[in-house]
C-alpha cells in the first residue's frame, strides 16, 4: 500500500518577475498534498519537463491565473490515488500529464471537436498547480497512458514540446515530400525537425545559436543559419518556435506562392509592420497555434513511440529547478530540460 504524505515539496511563483532578479520569483516551498476531485487521479510525480512557458509564467509574460502557482506541464507520474468516479486508470498506471488540463464539454468549440479553442480551458502549471512538485492531481479523462518501459526523464518533453509540435506541424500544411523551416530550435523544434525528417520532409533551421545549428545539422536538418538569414531555398511551410515576433516578416519572406507560417508559441513579442508585396501576396497563409486537442496527443504519442522519436534531454535534480529555468532563459539549448522529481521509475 502507498503511503501518501500530507505534506510535499513544490516551488511556486511567489511574485512573477525576471528569473534572474537578485531574489528569484520561483521559491521552494512546502505545500499540502493535493486531494483528486470527483474524476480527478493524485500522481506522484517522477519527471516534469522544464517548458519555456513555465517562463513565461514565471516572470509575468502571460498574466496571473492562480496566486502562487506552481508551474510546470511536461508530467511523468504514477497514479497513487482516484477521486470520486475515477475509473479510468489504476493505481500504480504511469501516465503523462500535458498542459491542456481541461475543457467545459459542452461550449460550441468542444462540441465540434476544437476543444483547444474552448473559451473555459484550464491549463495546467497556469490555472492549476503543476509539476515542478512532488504529487499533482489531473482529470482522468485528459491525461495519457504512458508505456510502463517509456523512461519518463525522456518522455516528459513530448507531453507539450512534442504534442504542441504536432499540432504547429499540423496547422502549418506541411506537403509530403516537401520543404519546412524552423525558427527557433529548442525543446519542441528539436523534436519536430525528427517528425518530419523521418517523413521524407526536408528541414531548415533558422536560429541565433550556433550549438543550437551545429545540432539540428546533427539531426539531419538540411540547414540551419541566423534567425533572420535567407533561407538556400524557398520555404513550402514554416512554424515560429521563437518568441520573437521581430522574426515573422523573414519567414514569410521565404515562402513559396501559397506557403504557411504557423506561430507556435502562447506569446509572442510584437509583429514588425509587414510589407504586403514582400510578405502576404501570392496567397501566403499566417496562423497561429492554441493548444491542442486530445486527438493531437493521442496522435502523436503513437507516433513518437512508433518513428522513435527521442527527445534529447538535460536532467536538473528537483531542487535545482530554478537553474533549469534560467537555462532555459539563456535560449540556445540543446534539446530539452527536465526535472528529476522521482527515482521510483
Amino acid at each position: 500500500m502507498v503511503v501518501i504524505p500530507k505534506m510535499m515539496k513544490a516551488w511556486e511563483v511567489t511574485e512573477p518577475g525576471p528569473i534572474n532578479q537578485a531574489v528569484c520569483p520561483l521559491q521552494l516551498v512546502e505545500k499540502p498534498v493535493p486531494t483528486p476531485e470527483s474524476g480527478e487521479v493524485l500522481v506522484k510525480i517522477l519527471a516534469c519537463g522544464v517548458c519555456h512557458t513555465d517562463l513565461h509564467v514565471t516572470e509575468g509574460d502571460l498574466p496571473v491565473h492562480k496566486q502562487h502557482v506552481t508551474p510546470g506541464h511536461e508530467i511523468i507520474g504514477r497514479v497513487v490515488d482516484r477521486g470520486v468516479n475515477a475509473q479510468r486508470f489504476q493505481n500504480g498506471e504511469k501516465i503523462g500529464i500535458p498542459w491542456f488540463r481541461k475543457a467545459c464539454g459542452v461550449c460550441k468549440f468542444c462540441r465540434s471537436g476544437h476543444e483547444n479553442l474552448c473559451p473555459h480551458s484550464v491549463y495546467t502549471g497556469w490555472d492549476h498547480d503543476g509539476g515542478y512538485a512532488e504529487y499533482v492531481t489531473v482529470p482522468e479523462g485528459f491525461a495519457y497512458r504512458i508505456p510502463e518501459d517509456a523512461n519518463p526523464l525522456v518522455s516528459a518533453p513530448l507531453l507539450c514540446a512534442g504534442i504542441i509540435g504536432y499540432r504547429s506541424f499540423l496547422r502549418a500544411n506541411v506537403p509530403a515530400g516537401g520543404t519546412l523551416g524552423l525558427y527557433g530550435f529548442g525543446g519542441s523544434a528539436h523534436l519536430t525537425a525528427q517528425l518530419a525528417i523521418k517523413q521524407g520532409i526536408e528541414v531548415h533551421v533558422f536560429t541565433r545559436g550556433h550549438d543550437a545549428q551545429q545540432f539540428a545539422l546533427k539531426l539531419g536538418c538540411a540547414s540551419a543559419q541566423g534567425a533572420y538569414d535567407q533561407s538556400p531555398v524557398l520555404l513550402d511551410s514554416a512554424i515560429m518556435f521563437s518568441p520573437a515576433g521581430q522574426m515573422v516578416p523573414n519567414a514569410l519572406a521565404n515562402l513559396v506562392p501559397g506557403g504557411t507560417l504557423a506561430l507556435a508559441g502562447i506569446h509572442l513579442s510584437d509583429v514588425p509592420t509587414l510589407n504586403y508585396q514582400k510578405h502576404l501576396f501570392h496567397e501566403k497563409n499566417l496562423t497561429s497555434v492554441e493548444s491542442n486537442t486530445r486527438r493531437d496527443g493521442e496522435e502523436f504519442l503513437k507516433l513518437a513511440y512508433r518513428l522513435h522519436i527521442q527527445p534529447t534531454v538535460t536532467v536538473y535534480p528537483f531542487d535545482k529547478a530554478d537553474e533549469a529555468l534560467k537555462r532555459v532563459a539563456k535560449g540556445n539549448i540543446d534539446g530539452a530540460c527536465v526535472l528529476k522529481i522521482s527515482d521510483d521509475f
